[in-house]
């Protein structure tokens, strides 16, 4: 889908000279998985994260786990980035960051908390070359499903070199240190922000994060393909999400 905010940031933003050629869509085919999955593949070598293999290929259990949704970032109908976002709740817990950091994260969804957990954020080598804003406008859909589905916490798993760009975008703190990663070679640590305490200051200085209620609902809101709307909020826990729509 074409992005859609309610205001279009200025070109002098950052991610805002190319927010107008960029489409989000789902990755839901056999020929478009396959396709990320080359990606992923040529950029964690690229970065010295994975080891060669005969698959050429990176892909996991959680690639179809029902709560992740999956988008390629497209720019001029090429794609370019990717990124994984997983809806954590008491009921649903599966994704990477709660088989890392299940001691600290269990807790929390025993609690009642909704955490929004983005994972396998991935660019092309070559365009994310030519294109320096792709981590923003691909990060940016893991900020929207915290508004889309009333999150109290955003986390990221990120390696060393890599903290210092979600301490300064959306303000997130250590709260895991450094653990292995499944057949990657860096380990990851565990971050996350109170998400309603930042939002309008991050908000303020990334305009690019704005989103109106029609864009959300068109990302994350499964069609009759997957289970209907009203299924999907209440298998996720109707009294904790209410979409923002």
């Amino acid at each position: 889908m074409k992005s859609g905010a309610e205001a279009r940031p200025s070109l002098s933003v950052r991610g805002g000279a190319l927010f107008d050629r960029v489409d989000y869509r789902p990755i839901e085919t056999p020929e478009d998985k396959d396709r990320l999955y080359l990606m992923r593949y040529r950029a964690y070598l690229h970065g010295g994260l994975i080891y060669p293999s005969d698959s050429g290929r990176v892909t996991d259990r959680y690639d179809d786990a029902p709560n992740a949704w999956t988008f390629g970032v497209y720019v001029d109908g090429e794609l370019c980035s990717s990124i994984r976002v997983h809806v954590l709740t008491s009921e649903w817990r599966t994704s990477y960051s709660t088989e890392l950091f299940g001691d600290i994260l269990n807790p929390r969804l025993d609690q009642g908390e909704v955490l929004i957990d983005p994972a396998r954020f991935v660019a092309d080598p070559e365009k994310a070359q030519r294109f320096p804003e792709l981590p923003y406008l691909t990060v940016r859909l893991g900020y929207l499903a915290c508004e889309y589905f009333n999150a109290d916490t955003g986390l990221a798993l990120v390696r060393a070199e890599h903290q210092a760009f979600y301490r300064r975008v959306f303000l997130n703190e250590t709260i895991g240190e450094p653990r292995s990663f499944p057949n990657v070679t860096k380990k990851v640590a565990l971050m996350a922000s109170d998400f309603r305490a930042v939002r309008e200051h991050v908000m303020g200085r990334f305009p690019i994060m704005r989103s109106s209620a029609f864009e959300r609902r068109m990302l994350f809101q499964r069609g009759e393909h997957h289970s209907s709307p009203d299924s999907v909020v209440t298998s996720f826990d109707r009294a904790s999400i209410v979409p923002n729509s």
